[in-house]
């Protein structure tokens, strides 16, 4: 798959993880900070997938204005990826969910955030915790610089998951920007304390049943396999070898 990736994100450990995930000699994968690139769009959307979107769209605006301030190659295609994630709990009616984030102010830490949810379902058992972390990831496609005309790729509507994408351009046509967004979960329950070092976010307050611990207490290589943010990263990395 050969593609220049383009992660929308300050989040280190996101990019980390989606290296260890592709894993293909082919692809190189890019944050935004290696590339000079500074976006941080306001997320107006209601959604997960809609805030994917509006992040993956506002860096694909930005290397279509001016790819050769951004890369030094131009002659392989671009795929701008966003994701946008959470952890929805049941019991407080799906918060923080999209809000995950900025979940009682962006400067709260998250050791006050999990806390807050502990205190919420302190009556609640079993199934009444239940709980699940969700992943949005969106790509835009982009076309080889050298290949755009006059440098610039109008956007398509966005093709979601199952959906069939738009035709293949027209001989002649001026190559198109292409939209993917793909949605995965992982269920499991919140824990009655914080527990494990590993990961990062809400980690150490999801419970997984199955496994016996949380999140945090999970190897890399562990999360990953049954991570929302793993499953989305492997189907969107699926599409992108079946489009480049």
């Amino acid at each position: 798959m050969k593609v220049q990736i383009v992660f929308a994100t300050g989040n280190a450990d996101k990019v980390r993880e989606i290296r260890e995930i592709i894993r293909d000699p082919e692809a190189s994968v890019y944050s935004m900070k290696e590339l000079g690139i500074s976006s941080d769009p306001e997320e107006t959307g209601t959604t997960f997938e809609e805030n994917a979107r509006i992040k993956a769209r506002a860096v694909a605006d930005i290397l279509l204005e001016d790819p050769a301030r951004y890369l030094q190659d131009l002659s392989t295609p671009i795929a701008v990826l966003s994701d946008d994630s959470g952890l929805v709990v049941d019991a407080l009616g799906g918060a923080p969910g999209i809000y995950s984030a900025r979940f009682l102010g962006r400067d709260t830490s998250y050791t006050e955030k999990m806390n807050y949810i502990l205190s919420e379902l302190k009556d609640k058992t079993g199934d009444e915790r239940s709980a699940r972390f969700v992943c949005a990831c969106a790509a835009v496609l982009l076309p080889a610089p050298e290949s755009a005309a006059s440098g610039a790729a109008a956007l398509e509507p966005a093709d979601r998951e199952g959906a069939a994408l738009e035709p293949a351009d027209r001989e002649g046509a001026a190559p198109k920007a292409r939209e993917i967004v793909v949605t995965e979960t992982m269920e499991g329950q919140i824990a009655d304390h914080i527990a494990g070092e590993h990961g990062f976010g809400y980690d150490p307050v999801f419970y997984l049943p199955e496994y016996g611990k949380t999140s945090a207490e999970l190897t890399d290589e562990e999360k990953n396999a049954i991570s929302h943010r793993g499953k989305a990263f492997r189907a969107m990395t699926d599409r992108l070898r079946e489009l480049l």
